[in-house]
C-alpha cells in the first residue's frame, strides 16, 4: 500500500513536471475536457484574417495538409480550433499598387476567397449573414465572409461601395494605416506630409450612412481618435472594431482608449481583439518600435530589388524578412492577450468583446501558445481559468459578433423600407 501510493506520487510529480517543461516551452495552457467541449459546442467567429493574399499571390490552397504549411488559416487547423466563421480581409497595399487600380486587386482578391470556397464546397461555404454562419454551423462548414480592409479600396466612389456590398463584404474599415481622401488614420495622424481632414469629410459621413443602409458593418480599426468619434457619431448601427485592443494596457495608436471602448458599448458594438503582440505587451511594442526603422528599410529594399529585377511584387513577398526582424522579440505570454480580453470586458462589457486574431498577417508574432487557428481551445481555457461563465465565453468567441450582425441587418431593412431610403 505504502509503496503504491510511493509510486503513484512519483507519477503525479512526473506528470506534474511534465505539464510545467510542456507550458515553458510554449505549448500554453492544457486543455480540459470542458473547455474542448464548450469550444466545440460554440460558434467561433474570427474577424480579421489576411490570408486571401496567399490565396492570390502565393497559389496557397486552404484545404492544404502540408505539415511544414507555415500559415495560420487553413481547413485542418480551422478543423482543429473549431473555427466556425472567418471574415478574410480583402486588402489593398497602397504602396505596391497603382492608385488607379485599388478596386481591381480588390476584386481579385475577393475572387480569390471565392474560388477556396467553389474548391472545398464540403467544408467550407461563403456566408453573407448572421444566418448563413448558423447554417455553416449546423453542417460544420467554415463560413468564409469578407472584410474591406481600408476605404481607399472605394476609390472615392459610393457605386463601387455598393458592387462590393453585392459581392458579400460585410464589413469596411474606414481606413488602413493609411490616410485617404475622406478619413484620417492613426497610422500617419502624426505626419506632418499628410493632407488630414479633423476626422471625417462629409463624403466619409456619407459612406458610413450608406454602409449602415446596405447592411455593412463599420470597422474603426486602424482609424484616428477622431475619425473614430465622428462615426460613432454619425453612425445609425452598431460599428465594430475587426482587430484592435486596449491602449491604457498597450499604448500603440492602433489600441482604443477606454473611454472609446464605452462608446463602443454605448453604441451596443464590438471590440475584436487583435493577437499580434505588439498590441497586447507594451514590451515587444517597444521592442519592435525600436527596430522598426531598419525592419521598415529592409522591406523597402527587398522589395525595389525585386522590381529591378522585373518582378510583380505584393507586401506578402516580404513576409519572411519581417518574420525574421518580429523573431529577434521575445514573445509575450498568452496571459498579454487574454488580459486585453479581460479590459475590454471589464470597461465596455462582457457583451462587446470578441476574437479579431490578423491570422496571415502577423509576420508570426502571436503570443506564445498561439501559432494558428488550431489553438484557439486554448483561449477558451484561460478565459474559464479567469472565471469567466460558459454564456459569456461563447459570447465572446462569437456570440457577441453574431449580435452585430443581427442589430446591422435590422437597421439597414429599417432604412432601406424608410421613405428617405437612399436610391
Amino acid at each position: 500500500m505504502r509503496r503504491s501510493s510511493f509510486v503513484l506520487s512519483l507519477l503525479c510529480l512526473f506528470a506534474f513536471g511534465t505539464t510545467l517543461i510542456a507550458q515553458n516551452a510554449g505549448t500554453g495552457p492544457t486543455v480540459s475536457a470542458h473547455a474542448r467541449a464548450l469550444q466545440d459546442s460554440a460558434i467561433v467567429i474570427d474577424t480579421h484574417a489576411d490570408t486571401p493574399q496567399r490565396f492570390l499571390d502565393r497559389g496557397f490552397d486552404i484545404g492544404t495538409s502540408d505539415p511544414n504549411d507555415s500559415g495560420q488559416i487553413s481547413l485542418d487547423k480551422v478543423r482543429a480550433g473549431n473555427l466556425g466563421a472567418e471574415f478574410f480581409s480583402i486588402w489593398v497595399d497602397p504602396e505596391t499598387t497603382d492608385a488607379g487600380h485599388y478596386d481591381r486587386r480588390a476584386l481579385d482578391l475577393i475572387d480569390s476567397v471565392y474560388q477556396q470556397a467553389a474548391r472545398h464546397p464540403d467544408r467550407m461555404m461563403m456566408a453573407f449573414n448572421a444566418a448563413d454562419i448558423e447554417r455553416a454551423h449546423r453542417e460544420k462548414k467554415l463560413a468564409a465572409l469578407m472584410g474591406i480592409e481600408g476605404g481607399h479600396a472605394i476609390q472615392d466612389d459610393l457605386h463601387l461601395l455598393r458592387d462590393f456590398y453585392r459581392l458579400g463584404v460585410r464589413y469596411m474599415t474606414l481606413s488602413w494605416s493609411n490616410t485617404n481622401n475622406w478619413a484620417d488614420s492613426s497610422g500617419d495622424i502624426d505626419d506632418p506630409k499628410i493632407q488630414h481632414h479633423n476626422g471625417l469629410t462629409d463624403f466619409g459621413k456619407q459612406v458610413v450612412l450608406e454602409m449602415n443602409r446596405l447592411g455593412m458593418m463599420v470597422d474603426i480599426s486602424h482609424v484616428a481618435d477622431k475619425t473614430f468619434w465622428d462615426a460613432i457619431g454619425v453612425t445609425k448601427a452598431p460599428v465594430i472594431a475587426s482587430h484592435s485592443s486596449a491602449r491604457s494596457l498597450t499604448n500603440a495608436p492602433r489600441n482604443m482608449t477606454d473611454d472609446m471602448l464605452k462608446a463602443v458599448g454605448k453604441n451596443n458594438g464590438v471590440v475584436m481583439v487583435n493577437f499580434f503582440s505588439g498590441f497586447i505587451n507594451e514590451d515587444f511594442r517597444k521592442a519592435a518600435d525600436a527596430q522598426s526603422k531598419e525592419r521598415e528599410a529592409a522591406v523597402k529594399d527587398y522589395l525595389a530589388k525585386q522590381r529591378a529585377a522585373g518582378k510583380d511584387v505584393q507586401y506578402v513577398d516580404a513576409e519572411k524578412i519581417q518574420e525574421e526582424w518580429m523573431a529577434r522579440i521575445p514573445r509575450p505570454p498568452l496571459s498579454s492577450l487574454i488580459d486585453h480580453i479581460d479590459h475590454i470586458a471589464k470597461v465596455a462589457g462582457v457583451d462587446h468583446v470578441g476574437l479579431g486574431s490578423d491570422f496571415d498577417g502577423v509576420s508570426g508574432a502571436l503570443p506564445d501558445g498561439i501559432h494558428s487557428a488550431a489553438d484557439l481551445p486554448k483561449i477558451t481555457q484561460a478565459l474559464l481559468d479567469r472565471g469567466y461563465s460558459d454564456d459569456n465565453v461563447k459570447k465572446i468567441l462569437g456570440g457577441n459578433l453574431l449580435r452585430v450582425m443581427r442589430e446591422v441587418e435590422r437597421v439597414s431593412r429599417e432604412l432601406q423600407t424608410s421613405p428617405q431610403a437612399s436610391k
